[in-house]
């Protein structure tokens, strides 16, 4: 499903930083899951550019592993598919619509993934930003809070097997996102990602979005969008500062671990003075 056979695993567990065992149980998926949202930042830096997204793991594993770039939903979440299903998980995809964008009805454009140990579905997601779970949230028991590190999610459940992640920030909790129970399939993200990288009321269209969910060390996230550089703070504090043109790369390098080519830099600051 997920084309594990064809990811070099040990590149990857060495991109993440991830040295425990290799075992299809909670353990294992509860670290590479850590270790993966720790390691590779959220971004959608090549559709500002207009740059293709490819979807294949090959294409990924040059991108996010040996290129040590970041990537979205699609990206990161087929690539921790990969890697898992080569661990020996069983792993299901679903598609997700976005509910942090106040009633409106989105359509159904992020990927997230199930995968199922002795029995019990859980919710991996690798790629929703800033707001996104760092470790997996169980799915078959509703209701339950969990807590990772100093964030708390939790799922709740609607009509017609709907799941709704939520998230505790500033006391209150709030939607992030709701899936359904039918599966989707990498082809199904093709569509998604050609939505996403390329329609005109996509958000990254002509968007600078790069977001650090998991900072090594640290309890905070990190977050730039447009021209404005965040951290947030799990008390929901949040501390706001403009970026300079000029400083545009070093951020992206010292921030978010992103070092982009000579060319790629060069038209990124360009597109960003136009911009911001």
């Amino acid at each position: 499903m997920w084309s594990g056979d064809e990811l070099d695993l040990d590149a990857y567990l060495a991109r993440i930083g991830y040295a425990g065992e290799l075992r299809p149980d909670l353990d294992t998926l509860f670290g590479v899951h850590r270790a993966h949202t720790a390691a590779i930042p959220f971004e959608s830096l090549d559709v500002l550019l207009g740059h293709p997204i490819a979807l294949d793991v090959k294409s990924i594993e040059d991108k996010l592993v040996r290129s040590r770039r970041g990537g979205y939903c699609y990206e990161q979440n087929t690539l921790l598919a990969a890697a898992l299903e080569r661990i020996g998980f069983t792993v299901a995809g679903r598609g997700a619509r976005n509910r942090t964008r106040g009633d409106a009805l989105l359509p159904v454009t992020h990927a997230v993934l199930v995968v199922t140990v002795d029995g019990e579905p859980w919710l991996c997601d690798a790629g929703f930003g800033l707001q996104g779970p760092r470790e997996p949230v169980p799915l078959g028991r509703p209701g339950t809070v969990v807590s990772q590190g100093e964030w708390s999610y939790a799922v709740r459940e609607e009509a017609d097997g709907v799941l709704v992640l939520t998230f505790l920030r500033e006391g209150a909790w709030r939607d992030l996102y709701a899936f359904g129970p039918q599966p989707t399939h990498p082809v199904d993200y093709v569509l998604m990602n050609h939505y996403s990288s390329s329609h005109p009321r996509s958000a990254f269209i002509g968007q600078l979005v790069v977001h650090r969910p998991g900072v090594p060390g640290a309890v905070h996230r990190l977050s730039l969008v447009r021209g404005e550089f965040t951290t947030l703070h799990p008390d929901g504090r949040t501390e706001r500062h403009p970026v300079a043109p000029g400083e545009l790369t070093a951020l992206l390098d010292q921030e978010f671990g992103i070092r982009l080519s000579d060319r790629d830099a060069g038209e990124l600051v360009r597109i960003y003075r136009a911009e911001y």
